[in-house]
């Protein structure tokens, strides 16, 4: 198989009007990933060497969106929508020079495994010259059935409104998905007429077309999930359940604890070592990366973020982009963290904000302890050195750096460089007014009984 080349055709020109949106269908995301995304990145675990994506006009947004996800994938256009052969034709170019194997995927079809997509290659590489896709839906209504001989051949594919009523008993569909020994799908693209219902140009016209030149044609199956089309947002939401389902459910086969896995979110790109322990309600924005064995407690948000091996994070913390948190580290209750490097060991358990600079190892952050890192028109760094301890309700006001060792006393507001190993504190004088509080007191309530 390795040694037949592969292109794939993605089709990605459908205006998807059910999803009731300005953007395209296939931009709308699962996981944090386009649904073109996710098909794309299958292209590249199949081992595609070359990708057409084919657009509707109008739709530079895709077309960034396909190579931006795989680059080299070549780029057509389909004026009309004039069916899925149609579509195909559309990027005629790639297909009449290619001698090896041709997938047809489409972009609302986001759930595909690789797997899947190599037993496809796998039946190509055999006794078959064109393969599609089938399910046993549970319910068939609406989807074209695939009609099979005595030996197991595929002999039509019907639409559903081509199909007689003994066809639609038939519970094995279509998905769409086909795969064809490229020398021959030039020459069926080129017969396929539009003489149907919806007047269109079927690509699933191709298997009467090549049983009648004496091809061979077959079926290989997948779950119906697999092959879910996405057209509208309850589909979309549909989707997204599957892809989490299946995405915990790989990370808990590979060591990972999850409390109450129906809370937790995952982005298609969320990396999570061995060990790793995760309480309810926690959201894996994209690039994120957890270590072995750090814990994150419940109600954290997080977002291309790394967090260290045995650090803790949580509970009700945010990591933003940039956040580093070291081996070993602490981030506790309504800590965030943005574009700065927690360093090994070092602790910020609550209340405190820590953006743009780092924290040095063992260095102990107070609570309410504020990284004042913008000036309205700038950003700033600020830098803690190791071991330093910032005592709770400090101000640290960028750029500004804090020495190994130094101790910041509560309260104060920290404008200059603090050199290692010295205190500083940054405070008004404590006054008390002998009685003050009393006579306020009763100048108040007669105030308030002459008013009554």
């Amino acid at each position: 198989m390795s040694e037949r080349s592969l292109l794939i055709v993605v089709l990605a020109a459908g205006k998807g009007t059910r999803m009731r949106s300005t953007r395209p269908k296939v931009l709308h995301r699962i996981a944090n990933l386009s649904m073109l995304g996710h098909v794309l990145s299958r292209c590249q675990e199949i081992g595609a060497a070359r990708v057409a994506v084919v657009v509707g006009p109008d739709m530079a947004d895709v077309e960034a969106e396909a190579v931006a996800r795989f680059p080299g994938a070549a780029i057509f256009v389909q004026p009309d929508q004039l069916g899925t052969a149609d579509a195909v034709k559309a990027a005629g170019p790639l297909i009449a020079g290619h001698d090896g194997d041709v997938l047809v995927l489409y972009a609302d079809t986001p759930l595909l495994r690789t797997e899947t997509l190599a037993r496809l290659r796998t039946r190509l590489a055999g006794d078959s010259d064109i393969v599609v896709l089938g399910f046993e839906a549970a319910d068939p209504g609406g989807y074209g059935r695939l009609l099979c001989g005595p030996d197991g051949r595929l002999t039509a594919i019907r639409e559903d409104k081509e199909a007689s009523d003994a066809e639609r008993a038939v519970r094995l569909c279509n998905s769409g998905v086909m795969g064809f020994r490229g020398r021959h799908l030039a020459g069926l693209l080129a017969r396929i007429g539009n003489a149907n219902a919806k007047g269109e140009y079927y690509l699933t016209d191709a298997v009467g077309i090549a049983n009648g030149d004496g091809l061979t044609a077959s079926v290989i199956t997948c779950g119906e999930d697999e092959v879910l089309g996405v057209n509208d947002r309850t589909q979309l939401a549909t989707a997204e359940a599957i892809f989490q389902s299946r995405a915990r459910r790989a990370a808990m086969l590979a060591g990972v604890t999850m409390w109450a896995p129906e809370t937790v979110y995952l982005s298609f790109d969320t990396q999570l070592g061995r060990d790793v322990e995760i309480e309810p309600n926690v959201v894996f924005g994209p690039g994120v990366t957890v270590e072995d064995g750090a814990v994150i407690r419940a109600n954290c948000h997080f977002e291309k973020a790394r967090i260290g091996p045995g650090a803790i994070v949580g509970p009700f913390s945010r990591l933003r982009p940039g956040a580093d948190i070291g081996p070993d580290a602490h981030i506790g209750n309504f800590v965030e963290v943005k574009n700065a490097t927690v360093e090994s060991g070092a602790k910020a358990n609550h209340l405190s904000y820590i953006g743009d600079g780092r924290v040095g190892s063992r260095a102990n952050i107070g609570a309410g302890t504020i990284f004042c890192n913008y000036d309205g028109f700038a950003k700033h760094r600020t830098d803690i050195g190791a071991g330093a301890f910032v005592g709770s309700n400090s101000s640290l006001v960028a750029p500004v750096k804090i020495g190994d060792g130094a101790y910041i006393g509560s309260g104060s507001v920290i404008t200059k460089e603090v050199a290692a190993g010295d205190l500083a504190i940054s405070r008004s004088p404590q006054v008390a007014h002998t009685k003050w509080a009393e006579r306020f007191r009763l100048r108040m309530l007669r105030h308030r009984d002459k008013k009554g």
